[in-house]
C-alpha cells in the first residue's frame, strides 16, 4: 500500500515527461536568434515543408500580435524562411507555428523580444536538441527524487509512529 503511494506520482510525473518531450524534440519551426531587440530582425524557418507544395505560413502570437507570415523563400538548409522586422512589438515572448503548403504543420517556436541592450532569454534557435534533452532528464530526476523523497518520509513517520 505504502510502495503504491510513491510510486503513483512518479509514474504520473515519467508519464507527462515522456508525452511532452517527443514533441518539443521533434519540432523543426526554428527562430533565429531566439532574442531580438526591439526592432530587429527573426529569421522564421520551416525546415521540412517543401517548397514545391506551396508557400509555409507563420503564424506569430503573443502580447501585441496575433498576425500571419507568409513565406516563398527556400532555406539554405532546407525548408522554407522569411524575415520577420520586430519594429513595433511590444517586450515579450511571442510564439510561431508553422503550417507547410499542402496543410501539414511544422512545429512551434518561440522568440523573446528584449530592450535594445536587454539581456538575452529564451526560445529555440534550431539547436541541436540537447537543451529539449535536458529538460526530459531533469524532468525524469525531479520525479525520481520526489518519489524517493517521498518514500523516505514515510518509513520514517511509520519508525517514529511505532515508537
Amino acid at each position: 500500500m505504502k510502495a503504491i503511494r510513491v510510486l503513483v506520482p512518479a509514474a504520473g510525473s515519467i508519464a507527462l515527461g515522456a508525452l511532452l518531450l517527443p514533441g518539443t524534440a521533434l519540432a523543426d519551426t526554428t527562430v533565429s536568434p531566439s532574442t531580438t531587440p526591439v526592432g530587429g530582425t527573426v529569421v522564421l524557418t520551416a525546415t521540412t515543408c517543401n517548397p514545391n507544395s506551396g508557400d509555409a505560413l507563420f503564424r506569430v502570437t503573443g502580447p501585441d500580435r496575433d498576425q500571419n507570415v507568409r513565406s516563398t523563400t527556400a532555406a539554405a538548409g532546407g525548408g522554407l524562411s522569411a524575415e520577420l522586422f520586430t519594429a513595433g512589438f511590444t517586450l515579450g515572448t511571442y510564439t510561431v507555428a508553422a503550417t507547410c503548403g499542402d496543410g501539414t504543420p511544422d512545429g512551434s517556436t518561440t522568440f523573446t523580444v528584449t530592450p535594445i541592450g536587454g539581456a538575452a532569454a529564451g526560445g529555440r534557435d534550431g539547436n541541436d536538441g540537447v537543451g529539449t534533452l535536458a529538460t526530459g532528464a531533469t524532468l525524469l530526476a525531479t520525479a525520481l527524487g520526489g518519489a524517493l523523497i517521498m518514500g523516505r518520509r514515510r518509513r520514517h513517520a511509520a519508525t517514529a509512529a511505532t515508537l
